[in-house]
């Protein structure tokens, strides 16, 4: 049951949660479904997605659960239209799912480079299109909150996830000026680094490293980006639209989380004539 927003908020809502079978994705569908939202969620392995429907079911959520691989748009059309099909209806879209991996620009391939971004931001596109085709616009009434990540300063170790990220953040200002005629919100939510599933590919130094450059010394917790995700999805949050929220205890504000050598190549100044 949450605990800031009153039971039966989303009733008779139906909630869309990409990567809703663990981590942050888990947590939201687990705050929307605990205030009365029906719950789809997927992602790409089945097995997670399984588990984490059962314990929704157990919490009483009326879930569907599907693989689906965001990168591919057919895979997302038939998801979606699943979906539909099962609840009549869609009402809040979270796009949560995504990956990454740490390593310095110069190191990162072509290749490496291009599935972050066609996970990131051509798979937020894919799922953000058809749903609003599917549901959002014919119903004059929807929700879009996209998780990104914290690239007010940039994304140095992980360019290829903060090219995506700000893209997925222009892509949210951009729908929130088209679609507001069709009753469409659309906001982001930049957490900073949140303790979840998601922070075991990442070695431990990095996470104290990034800890004590954050301005309230610890890191977020799942449930704290769940709870802006429910506002942002719900009635209360109508007169928000095109913003991005940062939830990382300061961490975009204050800080260095990479070192920079001393021995940068110095230029003489520009003389003029």
């Amino acid at each position: 049951m949450s605990m800031l927003f009153h039971n039966g908020l989303f009733q008779g809502e139906v909630a869309l949660v990409t990567g809703g079978g663990t981590g942050i994705g888990l947590a939201i569908a687990t705050e929307l479904g605990s205030l009365g939202a029906a719950v789809a969620i997927c992602g790409r392995r089945a097995e997670p997605l399984a588990a984490a429907a059962s314990k929704l079911r157990e919490a009483g959520v009326d879930v569907f659960e599907g693989a689906c691989d965001i990168r591919e748009a057919d895979a997302v059309s038939a998801f979606v239209a699943a979906v539909h099909g099962r609840f009549g209806r869609i009402d809040v879209l979270v796009n949560n799912a995504g990956g990454q991996f740490i390593s310095p620009a110069a190191d990162i391939s072509p290749r490496g480079f291009e599935a972050v971004v066609r996970n990131n931001l051509l798979g937020t596109w894919n799922m953000t299109h058809a749903v609003a085709r599917k549901a959002f616009i014919p119903q004059r009434r929807g929700r879009i909150v996209n998780i990104i990540a914290d690239i007010r300063r940039g994304f140095p170790g992980m360019i290829h996830t903060g090219a995506a990220r700000a893209g997925v953040e222009n892509m949210t200002k951009t729908l929130a000026i088209e679609w507001a005629t069709h009753g469409v919100r659309v906001n982001a939510i930049a957490p900073g680094v949140i303790e979840s599933s998601g922070m075991e590919r990442y070695p431990p130094e990095v996470i104290d490293r990034v800890r004590r450059a954050t301005p309230l010394k610890r890191l977020g917790d799942e449930r704290e980006v769940a709870q802006l995700a429910a506002y942002l999805s719900s009635k209360y949050a109508d007169f928000v639209t095109g913003q991005t929220i940062y939830i990382d205890g300061g961490g975009s504000l204050w800080g260095d989380r990479w070192d920079i050598a001393d021995d940068v190549p110095q230029y003489p100044p520009f003389a003029a004539g």
